[in-house]
């Protein structure tokens, strides 16, 4: 394995040495060109303090304030014609007063019109629309965005990481108004200071750009021009002048919440627990404190942390966890700053999930079931209790970002009820969660560092904790340095896991679907069952170029990365699987000049290969993609994927590895204008397995209609179908101990839809309808059991039942008779299945002030077990709603009192 480490290693050296060359070359090709250009203009704008009376926020920007200032102007166009003067003018004021900085917009157009005004929820981004970005904290990786659109609509994001991060969850409290007017359309917007972040000084000078969306032209022009292909974006902004002698806003900021809320469901006779009502009132509280004007303390008292939209439907049948996004504010905010991810790959892959801190592992489904007898009923909690959270984040003014996060969830217990008498069983334990993140710049922000530390700390008896870790802590390290105008990066991280608990804990993680210790052909781990502790270490060394300047098209991202056999993090992180090391590379050449009937292509080319520890090269696979975007603004592109080696550790689930005849797929899409009041997008794929071993396709279609602009309609049907010889079906262990590991052929058809219709009436007030039906079918048949799992030719690989054999038996499950003596051997269970789901969310929400909303929700929700034998349409019409929709219906009003501070002056 250390040798494998080294080869790749070495040509990551080599690969930069070459690169380096070639980027001498063309920085000197890049000089010529340039001297024939316009230069790139550094932008500066000088403010001043506001002396008298401030603008009304009411999109006019006459009001005398405005007068004291000069405009603004001078935007380039960024596409689709990069580099030259914008289709139409955009000017711009900035003010400031002690509490507020205020801009205003003139947005020239020569058809009033035809200006787009899409009326859409907050962060819509539809239409027309200005945005401005401002670096406060001056360390040119880090800003705050405020976009307004024509139609008066906010959005708002937090960028990060010098623009590859924008997170629009973010959700500041600031004022914006847009008008028509003779001269095109205008913004006047006011941004309270306590809203941004900065440092102590008498004067600031900010970083700062300004951005605006010409909708019928799909036009993005800039006042800071910054090529496409210009590696970073906050790093490239103009500057703001003139601010002087603000201070730092304290700001303490309360926000209480009430819910009501309401369920019907199907009862069900005999069970106290299901009488098909219930309701419940509850209240909490969230919080904010500025310790410093760049340093804030978030807190939560009993949150709720229900989410207005459910989770995917998802089936489940390769073993791996699902990954769920994160829709809670309290975790969504500043998210950035604790997120560290062991793989950062412009390739992708499955790898690039695995996180230190997963925040979904907070507040999660409890850990266990009890154990009934028949006739007993179980009242079990649905997620575990959060008493309280705490979360104190932010960036200094010398560059540090500190991250620090503390949450204690409650001891769950089901109520187990049998014949009137009632007994509690734990099913979680209290649990105490601990993130600190640390993360240093230095080089004016071309090179950062830093750490991030985890614990997750369990309070209960051995008994109690029996299948859990007492206590798991991980720990990892970071560090990147770019050069070249920052286009050329070199990253390495590294992390570390130790778990403790009980024997059983420890042997119960060894021998999980993540690890596999069990495998009998894995002579490089074993299984302890003595064990009270594992420990294992994972990371990524990563070399790139991703920029370059205007003219520069080629961009390359390689690395390596790793996770030992006993890496775990799922305690308070996501992991896939351990025991992995890959080595990626993406090459991409992107031509952003419009040519032809061509506004922009680009060319992509990928690889993947993959070892396990006990240096079994497990993957080899290729890939190769391109994308065009037409001067019509109709897109296509289309990918080539071919994998020649592919052996999984996990697919007979804790059986030896077994080999996978690999095979060649194809994707293509295509999307129309969506400048359109209807737009499509279509997508297929298609799967050929060598040896004939497997076949799947699918096909997925949508649909957006805008019939006005305050209503919005999509639909997203998508229909795939799966066919392989190898699908795990169950291990049995024989008598003499021997192993059947037992696979079946698999015929899979999924469908699902997705339904969304957004009436949006005001920018503040809105009425969303969430709707997904989901149904899988499989029908399983020709069984077979594993006999040499690597073997060279498919048909090596296993043998499969004769029909003497396998017999069907009145459980529907099969009996196997393999010596054939007339005797069962053992029984396999029917793993045929026709699963269906149904959820569905009608959400009436208005933001009766800024930060304060009342939210009037009905959610819908079904899951049911169909006949697998059934067509699947058939079944889904007849199945899915035969049982009693469970119904909640809630109210929640919430209040966000600002400036709370003041009271204690």
């Amino acid at each position: 394995m250390k040798k494998i480490f080294l080869s790749l290693i070495l040509a990551l050296g080599c690969m930069a040495f070459l690169s380096a060359q070639e980027v001498a070359t063309t920085d000197e090709v890049k000089k010529d060109k340039n001297a024939a250009k316009k230069e790139i203009i550094q932008q500066v704008y000088t403010t001043t303090q506001i002396k008298d009376k401030a603008p009304i926020i009411d999109g006019n920007i006459n009001d005398d304030a405005w007068q004291a200032v000069p405009y603004g102007g001078g935007f380039t166009q960024q596409r689709p014609n990069e580099g030259e003067a914008p289709s139409v003018e955009t000017q711009f004021k900035i003010l400031y007063d002690d509490k507020n900085i205020y801009i205003a917009f003139l947005c020239h157009d020569p058809d009033p019109d035809k200006i787009e005004r899409r009326m859409s929820r907050r962060d819509g981004f539809e239409g027309d629309w200005v945005e401005v970005n401002i670096d406060s904290y001056g360390d040119k990786r880090t800003a705050f965005s405020f976009t307004i659109t024509a139609a008066g609509v906010k959005g708002d994001e937090y960028i990060t990481n010098d623009g590859n991060n924008w997170d629009s969850s973010w959700d500041p409290i600031w004022y914006a108004k847009a008008a028509i007017v003779e001269e095109g359309w205008t913004a006047e917007v006011r941004i309270p200071l306590s809203q941004l972040r900065y440092g102590e000084k008498e004067h600031h000078e900010w970083g700062i750009q300004m951005t605006r969306r010409f909708f019928r032209e799909q036009e993005r022009s800039l006042w800071q021009f910054v090529s496409q292909n210009t590696a970073g974006w906050v790093s490239h902004f103009g500057t703001l002048n003139g601010i002087r002698g603000i201070k730092a806003q304290k700001q303490i900021e309360i926000q209480p919440y009430v819910l009501a809320q309401g369920e019907t469901f199907e009862a069900v006779e005999g069970n106290p627990f299901a009488t098909g009502r219930d309701n419940k009132l509850s209240a909490g509280v969230d919080g904010k404190i500025g310790i410093t004007g760049d340093l804030m303390l978030d807190f939560t008292i009993n949150p709720d942390f229900g989410q207005v939209e459910a989770d995917p439907s998802v089936l489940i049948l390769d073993g791996f966890q699902p990954f769920f996004s994160e829709r809670r504010p309290f975790f969504i905010e500043n998210n950035n700053i604790f997120d560290f991810r062991l793989t950062q790959a412009e390739a992708g892959g499955p790898f690039t999930r695995d996180n230190i801190f997963y925040s979904r592992r907070i507040g999660q489904n409890p850990h266990f079931y009890p154990s009934t007898s028949d006739g007993e009923y179980v009242d079990m909690p649905e997620n575990t209790s959060i008493l309280g959270a705490a979360k104190f984040s932010g960036k200094t003014q010398n560059g540090t970002s500190i991250g620090i996060l503390e949450s204690l969830t409650a001891r769950e217990s089901a109520l187990i009820d049998n014949n009137g008498e009632q007994r509690e069983e734990m099913v979680e334990p209290m649990t105490n969660y601990f993130v600190g993140r640390l993360q240093q710049d230095v080089n004016d922000g071309n090179t950062y560092f830093g750490g991030i530390l985890t614990n997750t700390r369990r309070y209960g008896t051995d008994e109690e904790l029996q299948y859990l870790h007492r206590s798991a802590t991980t720990g990892g390290f970071d560090f990147t340095h770019r050069w070249k105008d920052r286009a050329w990066y070199f990253s390495v991280n590294t992390v570390f896991s130790k778990v403790n608990g009980t024997e059983e804990a420890i042997l119960n993680t060894q021998t999980s679907f993540e690890h596999l210790f069990q495998r009998p052909d894995a002579d490089y781990v074993e299984v302890d069952p003595t064990r009270t502790s594992l420990v294992g270490n994972g990371g990524t060394i990563k070399l790139g170029e991703v920029g370059g300047g205007k003219d520069h098209n080629f961009n390359f991202d390689a690395g390596v990365t790793w996770r030992t056999p006993g890496l775990e993090l799922n305690d308070i992180g996501f992991m896939r699987n351990a025991d992995d090391a890959v080595h990626f590379l993406w090459a991409g050449y992107r031509y952003n000049k419009p040519f032809s009937i061509f506004n922009n292509v680009r060319v992509n080319y990928n690889h993947w290969f993959g070892w396990n520890f006990g240096g079994l090269n497990t993957y080899q696979g290729w890939n190769t993609n391109a994308h065009v975007t037409f001067k019509n603004f109709y897109r296509i592109g289309s990918g080539l994927n071919y994998e020649h080696k592919v052996i999984s550790n996990t697919a007979l689930r804790g059986g030896p590895s077994m080999r996978f005849a690999g095979g060649l797929s194809n994707w293509v899409y295509a999307s129309s204008d969506e400048r359109k009041k209807l737009t499509v997008f279509f997508n297929m794929f298609n799967y050929w397995g060598a040896e004939e071993s497997a076949r799947s396709s699918g096909v997925f279609v949508g649909l957006q209609y805008q019939p006005l602009r305050v209503l919005r309609i999509s639909l997203n049907p998508g229909f795939n179908q799966r066919n392989s010889e190898l699908q795990y079906v169950s291990n049995i262990e024989l008598p003499d101990g021997d192993m059947r590991y037992v696979n079946a052929d698999i015929s899979q058809r999924t469908f699902d839809l997705s339904i969304r219709i957004n009436y949006s009436i005001t920018p503040n007030l809105s009425l969303q309808y969430y709707g997904s039906p989901f149904i899988s079918k499989g029908n399983y048949s020709d069984f077979k059991y594993i006999t040499d799992p690597v073997g060279e030719q498919f048909e090596d690989r296993f043998e499969r039942y004769s029909y003497s054999q396998i017999v069907e038996n009145g459980d529907g499950d099969f009996d196997i008779d393999e010596d054939l003596d007339g005797n069962t051997d053992y029984t396999i269970y029917n793993p045929d299945f026709n699963f269906m789901q149904f959820r569905s969310n009608l959400v009436a929400r208005w933001e009766y002030i800024p930060g304060s909303t009342i939210f009037l929700v009905w959610s819908q929700g079904t899951t049911n077990f169909g006949d697998p034998t059934m067509q699947l349409m058939p079944s889904l019409s007849e199945n899915l709603f035969s049982n009693q929709i469970h119904n909640i219906f809630l109210l929640k009003f919430t209040y966000r009192f600002i400036n709370v501070g003041s009271v204690f002056k």
